[in-house]
């Protein structure tokens, strides 16, 4: 295949890609967002490290 038969080809798909639209089921949707209730009570930020400065060792003179 040449280069503009491939070029086209790409452009073909990306053009459904773009303008494809699936049926969006809200209902499942729904449900899987109001089943999530234990990753919203926020004690996964509490787990993050204090700031260090990573480039003091390397910018010091020794």
């Amino acid at each position: 295949m040449g280069r503009g038969r491939q070029k086209a080809k790409q452009t073909k798909v990306a053009r459904k890609l773009k303008y494809f639209s699936p049926e969006t089921d809200y209902r499942a949707l729904e449900k899987e967002l109001t089943s999530r209730t234990d990753d919203v009570d926020g004690d996964d930020y509490d787990e993050i490290p204090p700031a260090t400065d990573d480039w003091e060792d390397i910018s010091s003179p020794r």
